[in-house]
C-alpha cells in the first residue's frame, strides 16, 4: 500500500495494530502504555515508510 500519506490511512494502520496494543494505550501502568505506544507506532511507521516486498523470493538491493 504506497502513495500519498492521509488521515485516512493512518487510522487504518492503526486500526489494523494488534488489540493488546490499542487497549494498552490506556492502561494504568507506564510502562505498558509505553509498549503499546510503540507498538502503534511502528505499524504506523512500517505500513507508511517500509517498501511493499512484490516477490519475496528477489533478493533486496545491499543499500
Amino acid at each position: 500500500m504506497g502513495g500519498v500519506i492521509t488521515a485516512e490511512r493512518i487510522a487504518l494502520l492503526i486500526e489494523g495494530a494488534p488489540a493488546w496494543a490499542l487497549i494498552g494505550l490506556t492502561a494504568p501502568d507506564e510502562r505498558l502504555r509505553a509498549a503499546a505506544q510503540l507498538e502503534v507506532a511502528q505499524r504506523v511507521y512500517g505500513g507508511l515508510f517500509q517498501p511493499v516486498n512484490a516477490d519475496g523470493a528477489q533478493m533486496p538491493l545491499p543499500w
